[in-house]
């Protein structure tokens, strides 16, 4: 079996190439299994991410439907999986709260297209020259953010006024409403993130977000018990997608956004890329980077024009559609299919689901988001350490692009003086 290095630098979509090379009822029954076992992790993930992003959770599931399907159609990986990423919950929130929902699509939409230019641009390649501890910084910077922004649903805590953004506000203000803890809430949150644990742990195979999520809301819906859920705060989801349009545009709207639009894109860039490079290392394959940058870019504007939230590549969803056994990039493509076919049969039963059930999917998320030991190993080493703390402490106390800006220029800096850190290709 090939691993694509011969043609690693071409513009074409992996799924050409399996077609080329033949495609049998028995390749499709493999795509087919693996597409419905990543939809049914998919399912409650993108739901969550979209909430706890500021936006209803159908808009995650318009960006896991249209952004996975192109990703999937277009892309340079064979197995990538793409949709709504936790990394993106700081970011898409912090853009909604600033600028709307409109604000947001418009940012999403220029981040498409600036993924684009980079992929046709060749670009993709130096990518993987971001430092190995500028990752594990801002991945690290980023769980513990998404963790805080989680604590308020996962206890059922009401604010006087409106949730901080920026992590230590944020909070002092969780901090204050202790006062108001549902306990009703918290079992259902930390209930819901157990028995996601003690699946993974026990039966791994099992879908066990999605189990999880089951049974906090039919718990909440026998018991009666006084949670927050869908249908309490967003009324039902839609139940198929809508009709394609261009988002508001103005010259000033799009000035403002164009800062947040280079954050989605540099994110977009570096998670795609190391998804691909997960991929295939458990497969020992090559993904093609700048066709990947382009079907990135691509997916994105097509969740934009259908009112969804930022696309990239996502590293559990494509793990667990490598480990479904899937073949091609057609597994991907039935992934957003039968998402797609949820929306449109059973999109009424999500009013069931408690806010703090989806909280606690987040909290699994983060905790299996850190690369904690990596992270220790780190610090172990004087160097690679500074240019750890620096990502990390600036993602906390400032942004996530500022955390990454100043990684790369202290990971720089030390390159000058001859003692660099590695970066993610070597």
């Amino acid at each position: 079996m090939s691993d694509g290095s011969a043609t690693a630098h071409l513009y074409r979509p992996k799924l050409l190439t399996t077609l080329s090379e033949g495609y049998t009822l028995a390749h499709f029954r493999k795509d087919a299994f693996a597409g419905l076992t990543v939809a049914i992790v998919a399912l409650p993930l993108s739901m969550a991410i979209a909430v706890a992003s500021g936006v209803p959770p159908e808009r995650g599931l318009f960006a896991a439907i249209v952004g996975g399907l192109l990703v999937s159609a277009l892309g340079g990986s064979r197995f990538q999986v793409g949709g709504p990423a936790g990394a993106f919950i700081v970011l898409v929130a912090a853009t909604v709260s600033k600028f709307g929902i409109e604000g947001l699509l418009l940012a999403v939409l220029l981040s498409g297209l600036l993924l684009t230019l980079i992929g046709l641009m060749r670009i993709g390649s130096l990518i993987r020259l971001v430092p190995h501890a500028v990752t594990v910084g801002f991945t690290g910077g980023i769980a513990i953010i998404i963790l805080a922004s989680q604590l308020k649903e996962l206890g059922g805590l009401r604010l006087t006024g409106a949730e901080p953004g920026p992590f230590f506000p944020k909070l002092h203000a969780l901090i204050d409403a202790l006062p108001s803890l549902n306990p009703a809430a918290l079992a259902v949150g930390c209930g819901a993130a157990v028995i996601i644990f003690l699946i993974r742990r026990w039966r791994p195979a099992w879908p066990g977000m999605l189990i999880a999520v089951v049974l906090a809301s039919a718990l909440g819906a026998l018991l009666h018990l006084p949670v927050d859920t869908i249908g309490t705060r967003f009324g039902e989801l839609p139940r198929d997608l809508p009709w394609p349009h261009l988002p508001l545009i103005s010259s000033a709207l799009f000035w403002q956004v164009l800062p947040t639009a280079l954050s989605f894109t540099l994110l977009g860039a570096v998670e795609s890329l190391l998804s691909a490079k997960v991929a295939d290392g458990m497969t020992g394959r090559k993904h093609r980077s700048n066709m990947e940058l382009v079907a990135q870019g691509i997916a994105n504007v097509g969740s934009a024009l259908f009112g969804g939230i930022s696309v990239t590549g996502t590293i559990a969803r494509t793990a667990t559609n490598i480990r479904a056994g899937a073949h091609s990039p057609f597994a991907g493509i039935l992934h957003a299919v039968f998402l797609l076919l949820f929306l449109l049969v059973a999109a009424p039963l999500a009013r069931f689901i408690p806010l703090a059930a989806l909280a606690g999917v987040l909290v699994v998320v983060c905790w299996n988001m850190a690369e904690k030991a990596e992270f220790v190993r780190l610090l172990s080493k004087r160097r690679e350490a500074l240019v750890l703390l620096a990502t990390f402490g600036l993602t906390l106390a400032w942004d996530l692009t500022a955390g990454i800006v100043a990684g790369c220029l202290v990971a720089g800096l030390l390159a000058l003086t001859g003692k660099g850190v590695k970066s993610e290709s070597g």
